[in-house]
């Protein structure tokens, strides 16, 4: 749940601290049951109901942060193995436990994270090196536990990777192409596709 902390002076709101959960909880549309954002203007909302983070990366931030990680540590509610960004696609659907959940959109890190871990350039890494994760709407609701395996049901027929959506939102932001491509997902999530659209316009 979140918690308050001191940032430069100011007193804010972060549910970025996770620990890990040993029983089955709800998923619901919205959230984890027992989970909770601070600010839900930037997190959290069916969009971003679940949080996923991949195992694989951590041997990478360990050396860079020069400290073991505890999972959770990205502030995700799912650390996984096997689902990397460039693996897995918007609009992909996967059965959990039993729920049903669908990609829509890459993880965009805050300042919070570079808090958390005292590197305030650690957002700016993330985002350079792809190993962003990415968020699940939920299409069905049910219960989840740890250990579950995430079962493919749906691969979207556009195959638009996680990795490559990244791609065009920090790295190549001139290919109107690929941009177009992206939206023709409909299920990437709302705020992605406005900030791609704004892009648009402005071109």
């Amino acid at each position: 749940m979140p918690v308050t902390i001191d940032y430069k002076g100011k007193l804010l709101e972060t549910g970025i601290f996770k620990e890990p959960v040993n029983r089955s909880l709800m998923l619901s549309f919205s959230q984890l049951e027992g989970d909770g954002q601070g600010d839900m203007i930037n997190h959290g909302g069916e969009d971003k109901a679940v949080c996923v983070y991949c195992e694989e990366h951590y041997s990478y931030w360990e050396d860079k942060l020069q400290r073991k990680l505890s999972y959770g540590a990205f502030g995700e509610n799912f650390t996984v193995t096997g689902l990397l960004e460039s693996d897995i696609h918007i609009g992909d659907i996967f059965a959990v436990g039993e729920a049903v959940v669908q990609v829509s959109q890459p993880r965009q890190p805050c300042f919070k994270l570079g808090w958390k871990h005292k590197m305030p350039e650690l957002p700016e890494q993330v985002q350079d090196t792809g190993f962003t994760g990415y968020y699940f709407r939920v299409l069905k609701e049910g219960t989840v536990s740890a250990g579950d395996d995430i079962r493919l049901i749906e691969r979207h027929a556009l195959a638009i990777t996680a990795a490559e959506a990244n791609r065009l939102k920090y790295h190549d932001k001139t290919d109107l192409a690929g941009i177009h491509t992206l939206l023709a997902v409909e299920a990437l999530a709302d705020s992605w596709r406005k900030s791609f659209e704004k892009r648009l316009k402005s071109e």
